[in-house]
């Protein structure tokens, strides 16, 4: 079977909606400028049910840290102190020149593209983190791309993927 066009009639009482639209150009009679809209720096902040205690003990463990407590300075009084930005180590310096770190409630949230979540810099937080999206009862020790998805949405530090896939393929279920 081959299908062939024949050419017949143009369809004359064409509805509004099948018609060709008009330019959106100053000189178009319909025309309305649009409004600049006005620059938001972050686009959503993610914010999570964690216990006071834990937010507490990221706020002291950026103290213990010297890149973090740098970045915390930074942050805090919106200073430019090139000193202060050298002393970063590269990948930090990187960062917070790309404008990747904010500072709210005390708490240094990562910018990507479309949010804004909280970073942490020791170990033992981490791996309470990984625990409570792989390891706990309600997280029925998911795949480690689900896993990814559910730290994506909670928590950054350097190399967070590279660990978490690690930390899924290291359980024992």
């Amino acid at each position: 079977m081959t299908i062939v066009h024949k050419a017949r009639n143009i369809h004359k009482n064409a509805d509004g909606l099948s018609r060709c639209e008009l330019a959106i150009t100053p000189d178009n009679p319909d025309y309305v400028p649009l409004e600049a809209e006005p620059q938001i720096p972050i686009e959503g902040i993610n914010i999570i049910d964690i216990g006071t205690e834990f937010i507490e003990e990221v706020r002291e463990a950026y103290k213990q840290d010297k890149n973090w407590h740098i970045l915390t300075s930074l942050l805090d009084k919106d200073c430019k102190d090139t000193s202060l930005v050298n002393a970063l180590e590269e990948v930090w310096r990187n960062s917070y020149s790309e404008g990747r770190y904010y500072l709210f409630d005390g708490i240094i949230c990562h910018r990507t593209k479309h949010s804004c979540i909280m970073t942490l810099c020791i170990r033992f937080l981490i791996n309470t983190i990984l625990h409570e999206y792989h390891d706990s009862i309600y997280s029925e020790h998911l795949s480690d791309n689900l896993t990814l998805e559910k730290v994506k949405n909670c928590a950054w530090w350097p190399s967070w993927r590279k660990e978490t896939v690690e930390y899924c393929h290291t359980c024992d279920i």
